[in-house]
């Protein structure tokens, strides 16, 4: 990429797409891209003149740069857990919401490197916390404008980009890849981890809009059981304490990806992969699809209920004004996870989440012992009717697998974790209340109102077994993976520490008001 190591130029952090490129200074990774092809057919011998290119993370966003006005020898191309917007559902935000442990520890690290990036060989060494304890630092840490004062000293450009455009204002849009994937020529086979931490959000939109706006390409998607890029560099056998039953990265390697690549760069075998692979967890079985979400699956609803209870029925009791409370402490945030850590890591995606359901400032809703499998397949929709004594706050739904009480524990186990009542994440998301109408307007929310929150938990597929409990958990702090709000409508990148108040959070289940997840389900 420009500016990085020793090649030329200036980095630009997700240099923006160019449509007319009349100048050298009209640059982006399409014509960067265009321009390397040209160079390696003119210069490297032996070849048939066909270009292949695939990437993980930053360059799986290069690559679906590298698809849009593509040279004509590209022909097939593959981007894996790719960035696509990073103000939506990528990386360093999710529906507004800060990413803080993610982007600080991605950040801290760059400071030399910005400096004289041209001339650099190395990767500058990770930031040095002084504590492996990741909640303490950022508790200490307080307001996020302390990270430039203390740490970043005007030395990280990008992290004072970030800390400037706090809405998804212009600079995030023409950063944002998906609305320019029109006209795509190559065979492209996208590739995404359902557990996932860093980018959950690119691989399924820019296979869907590449669907859209490119009838008759080849457009294929799978889904594995992997974290960030977990495909490429572990077996994928287990992940934590969950175990998929074989390795899932080698099977991938050896049936999909290879046989795409060789198929079109040699014309080698007969390319019969289905448009969709996905991985179902639970079940532990690869499932193919000719559609993403498949067509099959049905809109189911389920509901938070009264006494902490979760059901596919409706609520329908009476009076109007039943809901469930707690206060969040913006000094006492939720832990996203029980391990001692200063990254924000990938483990903490299929977590045991019992750490979490003790709080009394997260809400509990289980469901009865379930009699038959019940299976999802894509996005999962949540529709929260909620309501904050402040006029902002986060709000936080995790989707969670409860293993019957007498589930064998692993082994080996040198962990010792016992396995009965496990409470594996299957995903979970977070929304920032002031952007629940529109991410580039943020408005206050009303004290004490009840206000309809909609938000989705990236695309899943898993089974939850006969025997096990659905259980949903809703809060209003996930940190440090999440910055703290303060519960007050401002600019939380200008907060200061006489900002941050208790908030008292209370989330609706009456039948005019019925707090649900949808869930895309195949039925038996």
């Amino acid at each position: 990429v420009r500016g990085k190591f020793r090649s030329e130029g200036t980095f630009e952090f997700m240099r923006p797409y160019k449509p007319n490129k009349k100048s050298p200074s009209e640059t982006d990774e399409s014509s960067d891209t265009y321009d390397t092809i040209e160079w390696l057919l003119k210069n490297l011998r032996h070849h048939n003149g066909k270009i292949g290119m695939w990437g993980i993370s930053y360059p799986g966003y290069q690559v679906a740069m590298g698809i849009i006005d593509a040279h004509p020898a590209l022909v097939a191309a593959s981007p894996q857990a790719p960035m696509a917007d990073v103000f939506v559902g990528d990386d360093f935000h999710h529906n507004g919401a800060f990413f803080l442990a993610h982007a600080f520890g991605f950040l801290a690290m760059t400071a030399p490197s910005q400096t004289d990036s041209a001339s650099s060989i190395q990767r500058p060494p990770r930031f040095n916390y002084g504590t492996p304890d990741g909640y303490r630092f950022f508790m200490e840490l307080g307001p996020i404008a302390n990270a430039n004062r203390r740490y970043m000293k005007n030395e990280v450009p990008i992290w004072n980009e970030f800390m400037e455009h706090g809405t998804y204002d212009r600079y995030w849009q023409e950063r944002n890849v998906i609305p320019h994937l029109k006209k795509i020529k190559p065979a492209v086979l996208t590739v995404g981890g359902w557990f996932d931490a860093e980018d959950p959000y690119g691989a399924s939109h820019i296979y869907a809009k590449i669907e859209k706006e490119n009838p008759g390409i080849t457009n294929m998607i799978v889904f594995g059981p992997w974290h960030h890029g977990g495909w490429a560099r572990i077996d994928g056998d287990t992940l934590g304490h969950i175990r998929f039953g074989s390795k899932t990265s080698l099977w991938y390697r050896e049936h999909v990806e290879l046989p795409f690549f060789n198929y079109y760069l040699k014309g080698k075998g007969d390319l019969k992969i289905p448009e969709t692979w996905a991985f179902a967890t639970g079940r532990n079985e690869w499932m193919s699809y000719d559609q993403w979400p498949p067509k099959e699956a049905i809109e189911r609803k389920l509901y938070l209920r009264e006494s902490g209870k979760l059901s596919f029925d409706a609520p329908t009791r009476k009076p109007d004004s039943g809901f469930d409370e707690f206060v969040s402490d913006p000094a006492k945030p939720v832990p996203f996870t029980a391990q001692t850590t200063t990254s924000m890591g990938h483990l903490f995606m299929v977590e045991d989440q019992r750490f979490a359901a003790t709080r009394p400032d997260v809400l509990v809703y289980e469901g009865d012992e379930l009699e038959k499998d019940v299976t999802i397949a894509g996005p999962i929709s949540v529709e929260l009717y909620a309501s904050t004594s402040g006029t902002d706050c986060d709000w936080i739904a995790k989707l969670i697998d409860v293993y019957p009480g007498n589930a064998p524990d692993n082994n080996p186990n040198p962990s010792g974790i016992r396995m009965g009542h496990f409470q594996m994440m299957v995903g979970g998301e977070v929304i920032r209340s002031k952007f629940r109408n529109s991410l580039q307007k943020p408005e206050p929310m009303i004290p004490g109102k009840p206000t309809k929150i909609v938000f989705t938990i990236p695309d899943k597929h898993h089974t939850f077994l006969a025997g096990h409990r659905i259980m949903v958990q809703v809060q209003s702090t996930w940190f440090p993976l999440v910055d703290r709000n303060p519960g007050k409508f401002l600019d939380i990148y200008a907060a200061k520490e006489g900002d941050f108040t208790k908030t008292i959070q209370r989330v609706y289940r009456s039948p005019n008001r019925a707090s649900h997840l949808e869930l895309l389900v195949i039925e038996p």
